[in-house]
């Protein structure tokens, strides 16, 4: 029997497992591990809570947990409660498929006001992700400021903006969506430091943003390089600017604006005790398409500021780690020794859910081929894990422990809408007993 440990149960994590899953059937046993006392990662406190059909991808993790040979130890940090050097010695082989739940750095004066949020932050806030369950953001000024150009920036715009009836359907935690309900703000400005052409938006999120009830989505044609240059645009990029061309032609006769702004840079956030303006550079493009600054200036008010620049993977002792790229040290997803990593702990915040899947098969072949199936080792698992938490006061929850905890959610779910989720490891522990 091989034992495999996957540390993190997001799609990497799942996908990993499922590839390992098939390559050894009932020769292996793969326990995927994960801080919180439920799965799903990204999928349960990541995906915007109006997109409901993102996260069906959970269906097939629901899939894999039913595996056999496949286990879930949750409530367990990795670092804190067992080391890597630790779990090496009880698992053939380590993969570290934690993700990156950290926000990368403006790297700007002001950062520090209070106002500045980060979008893991802010989007944990209205998912329940335990960490930034009591995260209070400023929603009482009547501007937010929005930085980035890529999806996650246009779901936290959206959010923004929709009034409570749109979150009908969705699951979006209750203090959320009651502080949302109250909220001031009435004008979002989105900036990114290079143009239309250089968005990392899809058009599915873009084209949402035109049938928002009480939000116009405002843009300034002349920002935009001439409508024949599209042509040369790959066919999703085109439709994302063309979705944005369109937007010039909406009525604007709504009680809230949201407002793209290009070529824009921010350099300082200035306020009395909060943020309350951006400092903006106004940039252009440079001979090899990066932003370049003009010199001009303006300010942007803003209340709120949540910046979607980019997360990093936290760094976990004894592992190799890239602090310039925020992710693992590897070559092909392998660390060291039996030590591997996938997905954005490999490679960085990059891609979609689905660009996980040939993440983990590709490691989990690796893996497959340093140790084929039909070999086998003395170490002992999950079991010898197990104890090793327990000696520690550590308690630990496995997937039935979950599907407690899921139907808990459900029963609270039918006293009301929209879905309520239990947000802290406190509620979770105290629905199995702990």
């Amino acid at each position: 029997m091989r034992h495999f440990a996957v540390i993190g149960s997001g799609p990497a994590g799942f996908y990993t497992a499922e590839a390992l899953a098939k390559s050894y059937g009932d020769t292996a046993r793969i326990d995927i591990l994960d801080r919180y006392p439920v799965p799903y990662g990204l999928i349960r406190f990541g995906v915007a809570p109006d997109h409901q059909s993102l996260k069906a991808v959970s269906k097939r993790y629901d899939k894999v947990a039913e595996t056999d040979g496949v286990g879930f130890i949750g409530n367990v940090c990795v670092g804190t409660d067992v080391s890597v050097d630790e779990l090496l010695e009880l698992y053939d082989a380590v993969i570290l498929a934690i993700g990156a739940p950290h926000d990368r750095k403006l790297g700007i004066p002001g950062e520090e006001l209070p106002g500045v949020i980060g979008s893991a932050e802010f989007v944990g806030w209205y998912n329940g992700h335990p960490d930034f369950a009591d995260l209070e953001p400023p929603l009482d000024g009547t501007h937010a400021a929005v930085i980035g150009n890529g999806n996650v920036a246009l779901d936290i715009a959206r959010i923004l903006s929709k009034t409570r009836a749109e979150f009908e359907g969705s699951d979006i935690v209750g203090h959320a969506l009651e502080a949302l309900d109250a909220s001031a703000i009435r004008t979002i400005t989105i900036l990114g430091r290079r143009g239309s052409h250089q968005i990392a938006m899809t058009p599915k999120e873009l084209g949402e943003l035109g049938h928002l009830e009480a939000t116009v989505p405002l843009v300034d044609l002349s920002d935009f390089p001439p409508v024949e240059a599209d042509q040369a645009l790959d066919p999703g990029q085109r439709k994302s600017v063309t979705l944005l061309r369109e937007f010039a032609n909406l009525r604007t006769n709504k009680p809230k604006s949201m407002t793209f702004d290009f070529f824009a840079k921010p350099l300082a956030i200035e306020g009395e005790g909060r943020a309350e303006r951006l400092i903006v550079e106004r940039t252009e493009l440079d001979e090899k398409g990066g932003a370049r600054g003009t010199g001009e200036t303006y300010e942007v008010p803003a209340s709120l500021v949540v910046s979607c620049i980019g997360y990093t993977t936290p760094p976990i002792g004894g592992v190799p780690y890239d602090e310039r790229g925020g992710k693992f040290l590897n070559e092909g997803g392998r660390i060291s020794d039996r030590l591997y990593a996938v997905g954005w702990a490999r490679r960085g915040p990059t891609g979609t859910i689905g660009t996980n899947r040939p993440d983990g098969y590709e490691v989990a072949e690796a893996i497959a081929a340093d140790m084929p199936a039909g070999s086998a080792s003395d170490r002992a698992g999950g079991e010898g894990l197990k104890r090793l938490l327990g000696e520690r006061g550590v308690k630990s929850t496995n997937f039935a422990d979950w599907r407690r905890i899921e139907q808990a959610e459900e029963v609270a779910a039918r006293a009301g809408s929209p879905r309520e989720k239990m947000v802290r490891v406190e509620e979770w522990l105290q629905t199995l007993g702990h």
